[in-house]
């Protein structure tokens, strides 16, 4: 089993996303005659789409209606921030460095496939990445630790080996549960709301190869 990996979540972590997805979910709301705040959108960070779509638009929904609805939330978004993805400050470097040094990483993301290829593509980051978890791999999202403990069984690592770096507050409490150490960054939420990451940064500037290796040896 490898000694040491990262795990990395996606949206609101690796590349700011959240404008597009917000103006996504803002046209399927408006298309069904719903208001989709600001505040609807910081609440379902994290959130798979079917849990977003029964909480907003009404659990009675058909499934297959739930379905198309999720489609099509995902084809407008890709759409829209095709062109326009910005990786937050930091995470190029970061990557860069955790490669140098034989890391091993994944991507752990309760967020379609397509979407995953669109934005490493527009990076040029999908190399770096040993394995990927969409939202095709699990059955139950986040904070459920299941897409955490498929990661960390592919890429041979033992929970107690793998950091996640999350910015959602059930991606937090994922992490915990599947018995991980967590770096969380305020990307989305104010420190205050992510105590239960073992680290809180304001930008991934401040993780340094030498502060996950100390993370590591403070587990357990």
């Amino acid at each position: 089993m490898t000694s040491k990996a990262l795990i990395w979540d996606l949206d609101g972590v690796i590349a700011d996303t959240a404008p597009f997805h917000f103006r996504a979910w803002q046209r399927v709301a408006r298309d069904r005659g719903v208001i989709f705040t600001e505040t609807d959108f910081r609440q379902a960070f994290g959130k798979r789409n079917l849990e977003i779509i029964a909480e907003k638009f009404g659990k009675d929904i058909a499934s297959q209606e739930t379905e198309s609805l999720s489609l099509k939330k995902e084809e407008l978004f890709r759409r829209i921030a095709r062109g326009s993805i910005k990786p937050f400050p930091g995470v190029l470097n970061l990557l860069l460095s955790l490669k140098s040094a034989m890391w091993k990483m994944a991507i752990a993301s309760s967020t379609p496939e397509g979407n995953i290829r669109l934005i490493t593509r527009s990076l040029e980051i999908a190399s770096l990445f040993d394995t990927v978890i969409s939202d095709r791999d699990v059955s139950r999202g986040k904070p459920d630790p299941e897409c955490f403990l498929l990661a960390a069984e592919r890429l041979e690592a033992a929970p107690g080996s793998c950091v996640v770096i999350e910015d959602a507050i059930a991606g937090v409490r994922a992490a915990k549960n599947a018995g991980m150490k967590c770096i969380a960054v305020t990307n989305t939420h104010p420190a205050e709301k992510l105590v239960e990451a073992d680290k809180v940064v304001d930008s991934l500037e401040e993780v340094t190869l030498n502060a996950l290796e100390s993370l590591l040896r403070s587990h357990g």
